[in-house]
């Protein structure tokens, strides 16, 4: 064998080879990469809607926080509200209670006075009354005997014991 032979071109199989390179690559266009162009073509297709789809949840999502904390926001600020109101309420309860307190503890402090001054009365009269009783009856013992300085005495040391123990 000759090695200058495996080293030579011979036209024909050169051509050949050549026609052969180009019939595999037209059809390895037409049957392998046409369809895989086309697979990864609908790939990217669904990748990108997947995106959009993605981005689109994102700023919904993002919508819905926003209202979401819009909402917190005001539910807080209605539960200050509320709390304020019902701080004032209640601070209004207690002012109306601590009036009416007041008024009933004047009433009573009034009446009890008003009480207190009518017993006085009622004490001085009865008082007066046997008081007067007493002096009619000093004056009658008085009058039914002559009085002495020493009988005088002892009629005023007792009309002043009849006037201790009654009061």
């Amino acid at each position: 064998m000759d090695t200058q032979a495996l080293v030579t071109i011979v036209p024909s199989t050169f051509i050949l080879t050549i026609l052969n390179l180009f019939i595999q690559m037209f059809l390895m266009k037409k049957f392998l990469f046409k369809p895989i162009r086309r697979v990864l073509e609908e790939r990217q297709k669904r990748a990108d809607q997947n995106i959009r789809a993605a981005e689109q949840e994102k700023a919904e999502a993002e919508a819905v926080k926003a209202e979401y904390t819009k909402n917190m926001a005001q539910a807080r600020e209605e539960a200050a509200g509320i709390l304020e109101r019902a701080k004032q309420d209640a601070s209004q309860q207690a002012d109306a209670l601590l009036a009416s307190a007041r008024t009933e503890a004047q009433s009573l402090k009034t009446k009890a006075e008003n009480d207190i001054r009518q017993e006085k009365k009622r004490v001085l009269n009865e008082a007066k009354d046997e008081i007067g009783g007493l002096a009619m009856d000093i004056a009658g013992q008085v009058i039914e005997r002559e009085v002495h300085e020493a009988d005088h005495r002892a009629l005023i040391d007792d009309f002043l014991q009849k006037v201790e123990d009654a009061s």
